[in-house]
Formats: C-alpha cells, sequence, structure tokens
C-alpha cells in the first residue's frame, strides 16, 4: 500500500514538474532588434567598515625594553586584531 501511494505521489509531481515543450520560432525582427542589456545590481560584500588605531606601548622581552608601535584593528562582528608595526629597543631592564 505504502508503495503504491509513493509511486502515485511520484507520478502526479512529475506530471506539475516536468513543463511542456513548444516549438518556438524566431523571426527576424527580433533578431534584428537593439541588444540586449544584463544589469547585475548587488553588494560588494566583501566591503567592511571598520575601525583602526594606531598606538604605542612599551613591553618587555626577556631582559630587554622594546618600545612597539601596533594597529589595533575593531572589526565589525567585535573581534580584535592586533598587528605589530614597529619595535625599536630601548635598553636592558634593570631591577633595582
Amino acid at each position: 500500500m505504502k508503495k503504491l501511494l509513493i509511486l502515485s505521489l511520484i507520478l502526479v509531481s512529475s506530471a506539475f514538474v516536468v513543463p511542456s515543450v513548444e516549438a518556438k520560432t524566431t523571426s527576424v525582427a527580433t533578431l534584428t532588434a537593439g541588444p540586449q542589456v544584463r544589469m547585475q545590481v548587488r553588494r560588494n560584500r566583501r566591503y567592511r567598515p571598520r575601525r583602526v588605531v594606531i598606538r604605542t606601548r612599551i613591553t618587555r622581552i626577556g631582559r630587554y625594553r622594546y618600545r612597539e608601535t601596533i594597529r589595533i584593528t575593531y572589526l565589525r562582528n567585535g573581534r580584535i586584531r592586533t598587528q605589530v608595526i614597529r619595535r625599536v629597543r630601548l635598553g636592558r631592564w634593570r631591577n633595582y
């Protein structure tokens, strides 16, 4: 019974899905008409405005101090990307 019901549903749905094929003739008027122009307008998905800040900080790596210039990028999804642009050694770190 299930097989018969499924087979009948498949046959009925294929009658609606398969379009009837009609022979169309192209006239000379449609061939000589002006060119068809298609324009597709869509947003550039790669463009994401974000905020970029450049700051300096003093860090200690080992026994040396460095002044780092960093670029902080605040992305739209809430993430923060930090990139060191320049690192200048200031001198040794001493325990006084």
